[in-house]
């Protein structure tokens, strides 16, 4: 089962509407029990890393995502602040972060660029992907950005005001800075791309 993890700070029903979109069923998971069926597992953020890591340790779900996605490799994406909260630590609420990847998470310069970045951005991916992703417009909402520790971890770059990072991939782990959900067909090929791993 598609699992879409609502920690209450996120946007899970814009996600859940997407999916059942391509046509497949997904479940609310908000309790760590939720998790023992998964196939897949969804993380949508908005909102800010230290709320989200807060409601996220309050549910008991940072220990069951570290088994399933960790352990047990079920794939997983992480969504905007879902992204974010993969690496080691955001500027954001100086939030210690889930640690997955090696990085860390700071601001745009606001005097370069305007704060938030609101709107469609191009994305360049590196690399191969079962996802089967292609260079395209995607839509973001974000004031900070993903500097992982190394390229290794780097699946996609945007451009906004300098190059970052807009997707991570590491083994069974996804992430977009992007909201694949309000990213047109672009967004539900990608995210079908991924349900073909459950």
């Amino acid at each position: 089962m598609i699992k879409i993890v609502d920690y209450k700070a996120g946007n899970a029903p814009s996600v859940m509407h997407a999916v059942e979109r391509l046509g497949f069923q997904a479940e609310f998971a908000v309790a760590p029990d939720d998790l023992s069926d998964a196939a897949c597992i969804i993380l949508p953020g908005v909102g800010s890393a230290g709320a989200t890591m807060r409601s996220l340790q309050e549910s008991g779900m940072t220990e069951a995502l570290n088994e399933y996605v960790l352990n047990k490799k079920i794939p997983f994406l992480g969504v905007c602040v879902g992204l974010q909260i993969l690496f080691e630590h955001s500027e954001e609420d100086d939030a210690l972060c889930l640690g997955w990847l090696k990085g860390r998470v700071r601001k745009f310069d606001p005097r370069a660029v305007r704060v938030p970045q609101m709107g469609w951005n191009k994305v360049w991916f590196t690399g191969e992907s079962p996802l089967n992703a292609t260079n395209g417009y995607f839509y973001f909402v974000n004031s900070y950005h993903a500097q992982p520790e190394g390229t290794g971890d780097t699946w996609g770059i945007a451009h906004y005001g300098e190059d970052f990072t807009a997707a991570v991939r590491r083994g069974n782990i996804y992430g977009t800075q992007f909201h694949i959900e309000k990213s047109g067909e672009a967004g539900l090929a990608l995210l079908k791309g991924f349900i073909s791993l459950c």
